[in-house]
C-alpha cells in the first residue's frame, strides 16, 4: 500500500476529516507559510486524533532545541526537514525522519545521495517558496530517482493526477498539501476523500 500524508493541518475539522480517511500521516507547519500553526492549536489538534496516527512537524531550518521543544510540548512522532538541513542535523533526532529534497532539475537529485539514514521526500523547487507551491516537477526526474532509492513523492499532487504519478512513478508515498484546499489552510473534504480514493486505485491496479 501507497504511504498517504495530508499536510499543512491548521486546525481540528480538518485534522479528524483527514484522519477519517484512513491516511498513514498528517503534517503540521512550523515555519512561514500561508498554513504555518502555532504549537498550542497543534497540541490542541495531535491531543484528538488517533494514536497510530504519525504526526508530523515539518520545519525549514530551525534550531534543535526548538524543533526538540515543538515535539515534546506537541506529541510530535514524525519530523520533516525543508530547509537546508544536513544530515548531521537530521540524525539528531529518535523519531522518522523525512528530509525534503527541492527538485530544480536533474542536478537536485546530487542531495538526496547525501542522507542515507533519513526518509527522502521530493518537492518541486520554487523560489522564495519551501513547499505547497501546487505545481509538480517532471516525474522523469522522479524515475531516475527511483533507481537509486525509494522516497515520497510531493509537489503539485491532487485528486486529477495523484493516480498516475503513483502507477507512473511507483514511490513509497505521497504527500499532499495545496491540492486538497480549498485555499491556503483550509481542506477540502471532498478533494481529500476523492485524493485517497485514486491512491487506492493506482494501488490496486499496479499490483
Amino acid at each position: 500500500m501507497v504511504w498517504i500524508k495530508i499536510c499543512g493541518i491548521t486546525n481540528l475539522e480538518d485534522g479528524l476529516n483527514a484522519a477519517s480517511l484512513g491516511v498513514d500521516a498528517l503534517g503540521f507547519i512550523f515555519a512561514a507559510s500561508p498554513r504555518r500553526i502555532e504549537p498550542e492549536l497543534a497540541k490542541k489538534i495531535i491531543q484528538a486524533l488517533p494514536q497510530a496516527l504519525m504526526k508530523v512537524g515539518v520545519f525549514v531550518n530551525e534550531d534543535q532545541e526548538e524543533v526538540q521543544r515543538i515535539i515534546e510540548y506537541c506529541g510530535l512522532n514524525g519530523l520533516q526537514f525543508h530547509g537546508e538541513e544536513s544530515p548531521e542535523f537530521c540524525r539528531k533526532f529518535p523519531y522518522p525522519v523525512f528530509k525534503a529534497i527541492r527538485i530544480k532539475d536533474l542536478e537536485s537529485l546530487k542531495d538526496m545521495e547525501k542522507y542515507h539514514d533519513v526518509s527522502i521526500l521530493l518537492d518541486t523547487y520554487s523560489r522564495g517558496q519551501v513547499g505547497g507551491t501546487g505545481n509538480p516537477f517532471p516525474w522523469e526526474i522522479a524515475l531516475i530517482a527511483k533507481e537509486k532509492r525509494d522516497f515520497i513523492l510531493s509537489g503539485g499532487l491532487n485528486p486529477l493526477n495523484v493516480r498516475e504519478a503513483t502507477k507512473k512513478v511507483r514511490p513509497r508515498g505521497v504527500d499532499v498539501s495545496s491540492g486538497v484546499e480549498w485555499f491556503p489552510g483550509k481542506k477540502d473534504l471532498s478533494k481529500m476523500v476523492e485524493f485517497v480514493k485514486e491512491v487506492k486505485k493506482a494501488d490496486e491496479t499496479t499490483g
